[in-house]
């Protein structure tokens, strides 16, 4: 019994130290708890600042920049572009960030060793009971751990690969085909077909094939530190083929370049980098099977080649697809009688605006290439929707992807720059640059020549030799060459190439874009050409200058354009004929059903920016005064006029007619007025006849 209440007595005494302990370490622990949370919040609010300034400095770089292309405007000053500029001014922000500016060591971190086999992810530290979670943020060297609060700036200022692929792009590749100048594009669509899909391919095995025998000089003399596949060439060779001569439109765009030359280089590169970009996800997706993984075999190169076919006919499919239905959530039916969106210009903006960009995430999320749908999304767009949107939205519109265009590209060109000194895992061979460069200029060439050789067996209009060289010298890289070869920086092929890619943009921006000017000059292209003119200009055997309204446009684009025409753009669009016009008969009900009142009120205007493009001699008909001249499907010319008046049957006298005075053109009910030249007015009815008489009896 005693026993028992001494068990009980010391029990009692036990709890009671147990409590006082409890009580004692209350305050300590809370006082602790207290000091943890004061830190966290100290640190996050100096992280917050450092992202603020991190981001204060891409903006003074953007506004330094949109400073200095004012004063090179202002002074005419065409050897630097802006995106050249950019990339200046990003440099020497690197240069400062990496060696000018040092963050004081932080005495709390502290290295502890631990032998583990792999690297994960995610790193769970239990620290006094409490757990941590770190993640992972990649390797450094040893001489780099006591510099690691330098890293750590640096890192800040290095963006996701992302968000170039999910924010920056998007509104550079709309833009692209949103502000398509579909007339000159589809006069020429066969030969940029033709540059775009198979000269790119060329090229992308050209330079894959001339890397890898760079990369196996390489390994012979002991040069190389890593490992170094096939597949890594062709994917190399597949990112730099993307061109982007964005320094070099913009001159053609202010000097006014020929439209073909224009066309040719600005359709290529738009569904070039869409061709790029789908070209590397196919070699990525190259899995033959067995141990080793790059060898060669044939059904996992078809199976590569069905990807790629599968991959940018699915994105094409999804870019239309999203275009034609961003329409019909602007444009109601026509038999409804609701409110339409076109009645509130902010929210119409708004939702075209989120509605094209969604294409882009769309396609990413589907398994697509999100770069070819929105390209052709962008098209979609600007052929259809543009005509039912408010001439509010229209403005609108084109002003905000102009805008967000302009912001995107300098501020890619401007991080291009910074990369190449805060990039900490940089990998800078001498013969591979080389090799690369090499491979650049033969790639270029055996797209360019070749091709152009055998377009011209084709072409009414050649592509004339001094056009093939400046598109041989014109072919610069730039944002997308960038953000492909930025998105996997992992291995040491991938980082190689990344540090070479930066190398080859430079050279091709600051080079080749620079002397743009000097090149035209050199070649001897003509500049000032207004390229909104439908008739264009020759110089006969007498001297004489005339005029003609023939365009070559490619056949395919001819059929396209008449279904499209009489039948697609009445339907989705209330521009061109109404349907009432164009359809059969018997369909006259369900046509009037489906034409909108708009329709019928637009029947005398042109909206078809693109009803110049199927000009043929079987389609012209000519009023001019009181003279009409049209062309049978034969080509002959044939005229009505009033008695006593002279006959105008031949190709000159109408070429001279053409070349003086004012004219219209009569395309199937539609009529389009032709501007003149505004540096000869039209003469006067009677001094036409009187000229036209003399030049009849000489």
């Amino acid at each position: 019994m005693g026993s028992t209440c001494e068990m009980m007595s010391i029990w009692r005494r036990l709890s009671l130290f147990v409590l006082a302990s409890a009580l004692c370490s209350c305050p300590c622990r809370a006082e602790d708890s207290a000091m943890e949370n004061i830190v966290t919040e100290k640190k996050a609010e100096e992280s917050h600042r450092q992202d603020s300034a991190d981001l204060l400095v891409f903006i003074l770089l953007l506004t330094l920049t949109i400073l200095t292309i004012w004063l090179f405007k202002h002074r005419r000053f065409r050897f630097l572009h802006e995106t050249g500029l950019a990339m200046i001014y990003g440099l020497l922000v690197g240069v400062v960030l990496r060696y000018a500016i040092h963050v004081p060591s932080d005495m709390n971190n502290i290295t502890l060793s631990c032998n583990v086999n792999a690297s994960p992810a995610t790193l769970l530290v239990n620290v006094s009971g409490k757990f941590y979670e770190y993640t992972l943020k990649g390797e450094i060297s040893g001489s780099e751990v006591n510099d690691i609060q330098d890293n750590e700036m640096l890192r800040k200022v290095t963006f996701d690969p992302e968000v170039f692929f999910n924010i920056l792009l998007p509104p550079i590749i709309f833009h692209a085909g949103y502000s398509l100048k579909r007339r000159h594009f589809f006069r020429n669509l066969g030969s940029i077909l033709a540059y775009a899909f198979v000269g790119t391919v060329v090229s992308c095995f050209i330079i894959g094939l001339l890397m890898y025998g760079c990369v196996m000089l390489m390994k012979q003399i002991g040069h190389l530190g890593g490992d170094f596949f096939f597949t890594d060439c062709l994917f190399f060779g597949s990112i730099v083929s993307a061109t982007d001569p964005v320094t070099v439109l913009a001159i053609f765009n202010e000097l006014q370049v020929d439209a073909d030359l224009y066309a040719l280089l600005f359709g290529e590169s738009v569904l070039n980098d869409a061709v790029a970009v789908v070209l590397s996800s196919s070699i990525i997706a190259y899995q033959p099977e067995g141990d080793n993984t790059h060898t060669f075999e044939a059904m996992a190169m078809l199976k590569s080649f069905g990807i790629f076919l599968g991959v940018f006919s699915g994105s094409f499919a999804l870019g239309v697809a999203t275009g034609v239905v961003t329409l019909f959530s602007l444009t109601p039916f026509h038999v409804t009688k609701f409110t339409k969106l076109r009645d509130f210009p902010l929210l119409e903006t708004a939702l075209f605006f989120l509605m094209s960009w969604s294409t882009f995430l769309l396609a990413e999320a589907c398994g697509f290439t999100g770069v070819v749908a929105v390209l052709f999304c962008g098209m979609t767009q600007a052929h259809y929707t543009f005509n039912n949107l408010s001439p509010e939205s229209q403005e609108r519109t084109k002003q905000l992807f102009e805008l967000l265009n302009f912001l995107a590209e300098n501020f890619i060109f401007s991080y291009m720059g910074l990369t190449l000194f805060t990039f900490k895992n940089h990998v800078f061979n001498p013969i591979f640059i080389v090799g690369a460069f090499l491979a650049v200029f033969l790639g270029r060439a055996a797209n360019i020549y070749p091709l152009s050789f055998l377009l011209n067996l084709g072409r009414k209009h050649k592509i004339s030799p001094n056009f093939q060289h400046m598109m041989m010298f014109a072919g610069l890289r730039g944002a997308m060459t960038f953000a492909l070869s930025i998105r996997d920086t992992a291995t040491y092929a991938r980082q190689m190439m990344f540090s070479t890619t930066l190398l080859v943009v430079f050279f091709t921006v600051w080079i080749c874009g620079g002397g743009t000017t000097q090149m035209l000059s050199c070649q001897k292209i003509r500049v000032g050409v207004d390229t909104d003119q439908e008739n264009f200009v020759s110089i006969g055997p007498d001297g004489v200058e005339r005029r003609s309204t023939k365009q070559e446009s490619a056949w395919f684009f001819r059929i396209w354009y008449n279904f499209d025409h009489n039948y697609l753009k009445p339907l989705l669009t209330h521009s061109g004929p109404p349907l009432t016009a164009t359809f059969p008969a018997c369909c006259g009900p369900l046509a009037r059903c489906l034409t909108s009142p708009q329709a019928y009120e637009n029947e005398e205007q042109l909206k078809d920016s693109d009803s110049d493009l199927i000009l043929n001699d079987s389609d012209i008909t000519l009023t001019y005064g009181d003279i009409t001249v049209s062309t049978d499907a034969t080509g002959a010319h044939t005229s009505g006029m009033p008695v006593g008046r002279v006959a105008v049957n031949s190709d000159e006298a109408l070429d001279r007619e053409l070349a003086f005075g004012d004219h219209e053109l009569v395309i199937r009910g539609t009529r389009l007025v032709l501007p003149m030249d505004d540096s000869e007015p039209p003469l006067p009815l009677d001094s036409r006849r009187h000229r036209h008489k003399n030049e009849t009896m000489s």
